[in-house]
């Protein structure tokens, strides 16, 4: 039996503002220890045998493909990162990945894991994973019950109904309901009641099993997924699945489109559709869905404080506090959070950090950048800084990684002058190509074509300083790009 790990890539993580942005979300940062939580994602599946372990499958949009190919580079574990062009939801997501994981005829057993989760027991999860997948290959449908702690009204609940087949205490139950978010009292009830659980969001399935549910619970979705898919491309690790098709998919999720007629659903067949069944989880779960979930699961001092950075703390109690660069100096205070990043600061009481989201929606509406993307960017070939801005001028540092190339590419509105200042830059300018070492510099004129490449073995810095009328990202005309690009 072949497990395929599944990993959910798409959310953008707004309520971990200003850490998490919209361009660059939650589960590319490395939150909790050196590892991003896509990366602890894949690793925690290291206590399964590769020989029942397929290499991970990631589902993602396309602005996120060049991070997560090189964080599964990093980690010496690549997979398959299948692109969605536009987002609809987990459900169309792992149908998707299901078609992905038939090639060939293969009916593996899928493990469906979101990429922003936190699972401090690994051994505790791979565990529950192996039962699971014993559960699945017998055409059920299986999902990860947490028991919860607190009365939490910012997840989904699920009740479980009896004992499925010969199953022991604390062992596979059969569904018996889902339940949305709830209020505080319905959920202080919850947590009187052992049959409720936290949805966890993982599942395991086997292909064939999703894709014979989802047939009868919304063919639409499996129609237009399959469209799409037949319409694709293969690019490297990359599957591209067509935009067209895709994007006239209905939105939905895993669980109102299947999971939640599974309930009750009673023996298999009596309604056409496999049995549901939660197993108990008890791995350290978390979503991590906010600053105050986030502080719970990080360690403490005495205190109760989180500090992450450079951090100075006198007299705080329950405080988390997070420097990107800056000192961050706090005095007297509980029960805060703040962050510091190059471009915003946060400050919000951990009982309020649901409401963060908020503050990400009014960045939206004011079109500001801050609530799409941080001031350092990452691309391809690297990632740059935007160190100073002016009405006509603008200052970037760049890193371009050993063999990277940008685009050959031409600017309407603005000229560049570019100072290497490590390493040595080959640039092509008109027609005519030459190489600029350390404490050199070059010009690159309005309207004239020009690329910048690293042909060196350590990373190129440079200093690019922007002029003209009009300096966004958008100005921007890609004659070739070794990355797939356009516009």
């Amino acid at each position: 039996m072949l497990i395929q790990p599944v990993i959910l890539s798409g959310g953008s993580g707004t309520r971990l503002w200003p850490l998490s942005r919209e361009k660059y979300p939650k589960q590319l940062l490395p939150l909790i220890g050196d590892d991003s939580l896509l990366q602890a994602t894949v690793r925690r599946l290291d206590g399964i045998a590769d020989a029942e372990l397929a290499p991970p499958l990631v589902v993602s949009n396309e602005d996120y493909r060049f991070v997560i190919a090189e964080q599964l580079r990093l980690m010496g574990k690549p997979g398959r990162i299948v692109l969605e062009p536009v987002g609809r939801n987990t459900a169309p997501a792992l149908t998707l990945a299901a078609l992905a994981a038939s090639k060939n005829e293969a009916d593996s057993v899928l493990l469906v894991m979101p990429a922003d989760h936190v699972m401090t027991d690994s051994a505790a999860f791979c565990a529950a994973v192996r039962q699971g997948a014993d559960l699945a290959a017998q055409g059920t449908v299986v999902t990860f019950g947490i028991h919860p702690d607190t009365p939490e009204t910012g997840y989904g609940y699920i009740q479980t109904g009896a004992l499925f087949g010969a199953s022991n205490e604390g062992a596979a139950c059969l569904i018996a309901r889902f339940v949305e978010k709830p209020n505080l009292a319905t959920a202080k009830s919850y947590l009187a009641d052992a049959s409720y659980l936290w949805n966890s969001g993982v599942f395991m399935v086997k292909a064939s099993v999703w894709l014979a549910a989802l047939s009868q619970c919304r063919p639409d979705i499996v129609s237009a997924c399959q469209s799409a898919w037949d319409a694709g491309t293969h690019d490297g690790e990359f599957i591209r699945v067509g935009k067209e098709a895709f994007s006239a998919c209905p939105s939905d999720s895993i669980d109102y489109a299947v999971m939640e007629r599974l309930a009750g659903a009673g023996p298999v067949g009596s309604q056409g559709l496999p049995q549901g069944v939660v197993l108990p989880l008890s791995a350290g779960w978390s979503d991590v869905g906010s600053w105050e979930a986030l502080w719970k699961v990080l360690p403490k001092d005495a205190g109760g404080n989180v500090m992450q950075g450079d951090v100075l703390l006198q007299d705080c109690a329950d405080t988390m506090a997070v420097s990107e660069g800056r000192l961050v100096a706090c005095v007297g205070i509980s029960d805060l959070i703040v962050v510091e990043t190059a471009d915003a600061v946060l400050v919000a009481h951990k009982d309020k950090t649901q409401d963060v989201k908020k503050i990400v929606d009014r960045l939206k509406q004011n079109q500001r950048s801050e609530g799409q993307m941080h001031r350092k960017v990452f691309r391809p070939w690297g990632w740059y800084d935007s160190v100073d801005a002016g009405a006509r001028f603008q200052v970037k540092r760049i890193v371009v990684k050993p063999g990277g190339i940008l685009s050959l590419q031409m600017h309407h509105h603005r000229a560049e002058h570019w100072i290497v200042v490590s390493g040595t830059a080959r640039v092509t300018r008109g027609d005519e190509t030459f190489l600029v070492s350390e404490n050199q510099s070059t010009f690159i004129p309005l309207g004239t074509t020009h690329r910048l490449e690293n042909p060196g073995q350590v990373p190129l810095e440079m200093i690019e300083v922007q002029s003209g009328s009009y300096l966004g990202e958008d100005d921007i005309v890609r004659f070739e790009d070794a990355y797939g690009r356009s516009g």
